[in-house]
């Protein structure tokens, strides 16, 4: 069931985080960090690390010494939120499945971009998309709730089509919010990153807690939520750690491409309470 009781205490804590940290979700104000925006701001001499792309090449020539340029950047940006409604997303082994708990993370960031006049959106994928479109205030987020508590999670995930699909229907720079298990081929998550290159993206992996730990012993029949396939097998010790090894491998290489393209991917268990959670994404 998706609960949002949990949205009060967001206030106190949209108060407590870093400004800087939280600026993507400052709507009708100018960031306080530098960035890529139109607005040009200094010089600052280059360091080892710095994007060589915002290198002065003018000011290198009178003064032989490596230059940057800053821009002071404009965060006035759409929140897209995008939640994985496939089948694989309906498993919750303790009562609450993946697509409930991501539904209420979507919940909860659509609440946040309210609170600064942001405007926001929420929409779901599976086998087809289910776009809405972008608004701000308090009527935008009762429809998302609305639409949220009737729907079911269902079908084989086109997660490639579906996403390059959204990217089509955004105007203007957005902040991009992926809720999903990703589990997925890297490479499409890759293509999926790439898509979205001139936003700011966000990857938050849901996970059950039997998949995070696979907590169990003895032998199991597994039954694929999408593709209604069984597996019959043994799970003892050997199978385990063979399994978390996979995983975390999986994890390592989701984060290592998207800090290699600018996003950020985080890994969030359902047994995680919904503050903690969105604690460690908005301090992060």
């Amino acid at each position: 069931m998706i609960d949002t009781s949990f949205l009060k205490h967001l206030d106190r804590l949209s108060v407590i985080i870093n400004k800087k940290v939280t600026s993507n979700f400052i709507g009708e104000r100018r960031s306080i960090h530098s960035g890529y925006g139109t607005i040009f701001k200094d010089h600052t001499l280059y360091s080892p690390g710095d994007d060589y792309r915002r290198i002065d090449w003018r000011v290198f020539a009178r003064t032989d010494k490596l230059h940057t340029k800053r821009f002071e950047e404009e965060k006035n940006l759409v929140v897209h939120i995008l939640v994985d409604s496939s089948a694989s997303m309906n498993f919750g082994s303790a009562g609450t499945t993946k697509f409930e708990y991501g539904a209420m993370l979507g919940i909860g960031l659509a609440y946040m971009a309210l609170k600064n006049n942001e405007k926001f959106v929420l929409s779901t994928f599976s086998d087809k998309l289910e776009p809405f479109k972008p608004s701000r205030g308090r009527g935008q987020l009762v429809a998302i709730l609305d639409y949220l508590k009737n729907k079911q999670a269902g079908g084989v995930s086109r997660f490639e089509e579906a996403l390059r699909n959204y990217s089509k229907l955004i105007k203007s720079r957005s902040l991009i919010v992926i809720l999903s298990d990703f589990l997925y081929d890297v490479e499409d998550v890759k293509r999926v990153i790439y898509t979205f290159k001139n936003h700011d993206v966000k990857l938050i992996q849901v996970l059950d807690d039997l998949e995070v730990g696979l907590n169990i012993k003895g032998e199991f029949k597994f039954k694929d939520l999408e593709t209604k396939g069984f597996l019959k097998t043994f799970v003892g010790p050997f199978l385990r750690k063979h399994y978390l090894t996979r995983l975390d491998e999986h994890k390592r290489k989701l984060n290592w491409v998207a800090n290699s393209l600018g996003a950020r991917f985080y890994s969030i268990s359902t047994n995680k309470l919904i503050y903690d959670a969105f604690n460690e994404i908005l301090r992060d």
